[in-house]
């Protein structure tokens, strides 16, 4: 089994540089070609996916609908897969919000991890639910799986399965619309605390 992560494709808010969080923004026509263009990618690629979940909000399933189409493979969306909740910092740029948001921005910035966002998740929150949807996929599929999801929910994987500081997550992990990461399986089955029991296929 192999398993596949996907940033959604370009919305507005993403052209704009806005931070959106779980506000429920749609692709723009930018990042509906961007989908058609990794679909047509992972066909040609011929990576074998069978299974393809999706965050439910639209940015993400529209971009798994277009590939799954692409791959005849139906999109299942999963609580858990959401982008990290921003809170009132939603909408902003991040510039506006080291403007306007001095003090609260820095007491974020300075614990990342563990620090909330006002009216929002921390990195760890994010992790926390995040977790038990992979452990839940994991243990009901087999065969190659690919996970269309969001950038804060790759980075903040990817920062814990390689041990590496969260601060550093955009210089190590940023993913761009509508790109396909290979997540590694021995790391998920090595971390104790996730206790995911990898199945093995002939793939």
């Amino acid at each position: 089994m192999k398993l596949y992560l996907v940033r959604h494709g370009e919305t507005d808010w993403n052209q704009k540089s806005r931070i959106q969080g779980q506000t429920d923004t749609p692709l723009n026509d930018h990042g509906r070609e961007q989908a058609q263009e990794l679909a047509e990618k992972l066909e040609q690629e011929d990576l074998n996916i069978r299974c393809i979940y999706s965050s439910p909000q639209q940015r993400a399933y529209e971009t798994a609908q277009i590939i799954g189409q692409k791959l005849s493979v139906s999109p299942i969306t999963h609580q858990g897969l959401e982008e990290m909740c921003m809170g009132k910092w939603e909408g902003y740029a991040w510039k506006q919000v080291k403007e306007e948001f001095p003090e609260e921005y820095q007491v974020w910035y300075t614990n990342r991890r563990y620090q909330q966002t006002p009216g929002g998740e921390s990195y760890q929150q994010l992790l926390d639910r995040l977790l038990p949807a992979l452990r839940d996929i994991l243990e009901r599929e087999t065969e190659n799986t690919l996970i269309v999801t969001h950038s804060a929910v790759i980075m903040t994987l990817m920062s814990y399965l390689y041990d590496t500081p969260f601060e550093d997550m955009a210089k190590n992990f940023k993913t761009g619309n509508a790109v396909a990461v290979e997540v590694d399986l021995s790391l998920l089955s090595s971390k104790g605390d996730l206790q995911i029991p990898v199945k093995k296929t002939g793939d």
